[in-house]
């Protein structure tokens, strides 16, 4: 059996031949009662009017792109 380790190098190996690279991204885990009542602030912090705006700006360009 081939370790672990050696699997991992061949794959990236494998990838490097097809001009691709591993990217690892680290994020907050939405299940931290931290990381929620973070973002329960940051919400509730929010400008309702400027949000509107936004949406209706995303609503108007997704419209725009839309083929009848």
């Amino acid at each position: 059996m081939v370790a672990a380790s050696e699997r991992m190098r061949a794959m990236r190996a494998r990838r490097r031949e097809q001009n691709m690279r591993e990217v690892r991204l680290v994020i907050p885990d939405a299940g931290a009662d931290a990381v929620r009542a973070r973002v329960a602030e940051q919400v509730a912090a929010l400008d309702a009017r400027v949000e509107v705006e936004a949406l209706d700006w995303t609503e108007a360009v997704a419209e725009f792109d839309e083929r009848a």
